[in-house]
């Protein structure tokens, strides 16, 4: 099969070809699983965090592949990170940079007809595609994702706390109310069927879980009474038992060694999770929103139990997994990430600035062990908790799940509190909860950060 794909990588300036005209034999193409959980904080799980509940599925898959330690995602919520995840680009090239939401009225926000999605790629390519879970890259009919590279959707378009919770399977609406303890089940039996159903032929599965986004549920295998943090914690170990269970499916079926499987998260935790020591939360640019778990397994060309702890992010997925995938490309299309095999591979350690933003604007930048705060950071505002009500909670109607949810008495990091100064920079290699100012003491430093930070903005017009 020919396919001509065509894109082109720019980096703080830089026009970085990701290569040429490709043929794709049936025999080598690889399944691709990425499986992208919801808030899962930076110490949700226990290879991340020894102190965390045990999540065995989850470590085995790390045990048999590579994980890396300053993985990022470019915002710290989900829709621009998830349009981030799919397209290679940066949200101020895809376009995506607020979170559509039905019940707040913000319905046009989604995934432009021209950007081309991993999906779509996959498509291309002869892969069955299917995408489960979370979409939240819009909700109204033309940006559905079987109109953006998946052949089948079954899932919630947007944040499962979002009216009205209701399931798609393609185009239909298919379960109004939803019963959310039931999501996690119900997702991993539809990508079981979706494994079952293609295994003699190449496929992508997107599995974007609900959890542990609020309201968390789970079923009465792992959770039927309890504190929130009861609740929280049934919830990650069903997420485990969900990676299990589809890794099972894979080997059983003696797939597994020719499926690239991912796991990682869209942006760091809600109230109640764990940043794993990190500073800040969802919502902030500060380590604890954008740093995430990120785990990739494929012995066939990957090393096992290997920990990288080069800085990498989410627009990486793409260029690396089209390399896998023997998808290669001609320089049209700008990705803002890079092939990162041979950082993946242990020969090579550097790599590009990353960057972070909110709303419209570019917030941070990271490069090597340095991270700039480019603007003035954003710092804790202690809620008033008398008078705190989530209108987005469980109501046992129109959103059900269980009335123990946390509340923002559970921030989930270091809470950031106020520092003098505006553009502050941080040596996270050795200071990781970003707590010593080291902007006067290196200015050649900041001032070199600024430059790349200002040449990639250059790039984005």
């Amino acid at each position: 099969m020919n396919c001509k794909i065509t894109f082109t990588s720019m980096f703080a300036g830089a026009v970085f070809p990701l290569t040429g005209f490709c043929t794709v034999t049936e025999i080598s193409k690889p399944n691709v699983v990425i499986i992208l959980t919801d808030d899962m904080g930076y110490g949700d799980i226990s290879c991340y965090n020894k102190n965390q509940i045990k999540t065995t599925n989850i470590d085995q898959l790390a045990s048999e592949g590579v994980r890396l330690t300053d993985f990022y995602v470019p915002t710290p919520y989900s829709a621009p990170s998830r349009a981030t995840l799919l397209t290679g680009r940066f949200p101020l090239r895809h376009g995506v940079v607020q979170n559509p939401a039905p019940d707040a009225g913000i319905n046009d926000p989604g995934i432009r007809a021209s950007e081309i999605t991993m999906g779509e790629l996959f498509q291309g390519a002869g892969y069955h595609t299917k995408c489960i879970g979370k979409w939240h890259l819009g909700h109204k009919t033309e940006f559905f994702p079987v109109k953006h590279g998946f052949d089948e959707y079954y899932g919630i378009l947007y944040s499962n706390d979002m009216r009205p919770v209701q399931i798609i399977e393609n185009m239909d609406t298919v379960e109004y109310p939803v019963n959310q303890n039931l999501l996690t089940q119900k997702y991993t039996a539809k990508a079981l069927d979706f494994i079952q159903r293609n295994k003699d032929t190449p496929f992508f599965l997107y599995l974007a879980h609900a959890m542990p986004h609020k309201p968390l549920g789970a079923s009465e295998s792992f959770y039927t009474s309890g504190t929130a943090k009861d609740l929280y914690a049934a919830a990650i170990k069903e997420l485990d038992w969900s990676t299990g269970a589809i890794i099972k499916q894979l080997k059983d079926l003696g797939i597994l060694e020719n499926t690239i499987v991912i796991f990682m998260s869209d942006n760091g935790p809600w109230y109640g999770g764990n940043t794993g020591g990190l500073k800040g939360m969802k919502a902030t640019n500060w380590e604890g929103g954008t740093r995430v778990p990120f785990i990739i397994r494929y012995p066939q060309k990957l090393p096992q139990n290997k920990t990288i702890s080069t800085p990498c992010w989410s627009p990486d997925i793409l260029p690396t997994i089209m390399n896998l995938a023997g998808i290669k490309t001609d320089p049209i299309i700008i990705l803002d990430g890079q092939n990162i095999m041979p950082i993946l591979t242990g020969k090579q350690m550097a790599h590009n600035p990353i960057f972070t933003m909110r709303d419209k604007q570019i917030k941070t930048i990271r490069d090597g062990k340095w991270k700039l705060f480019v603007v003035t950071p954003d710092y804790y505002k202690s809620p008033n908790l008398d008078n705190w009500k989530d209108a987005r909670g469980p109501d046992g109607t129109t959103i059900i799940a269980p009335f123990e949810q946390f509340t923002p008495a559970a921030y989930p990091g270091i809470k950031p509190e106020k520092m003098e100064g505006e553009m502050l920079l941080f040596d996270l290699e050795n200071d990781r909860t970003e707590s010593i100012d080291l902007s006067d003491k290196y200015p050649e430093i900041k001032r070199e950060m600024i430059r790349k930070y200002e040449s990639f903005l250059e790039s984005l017009k």
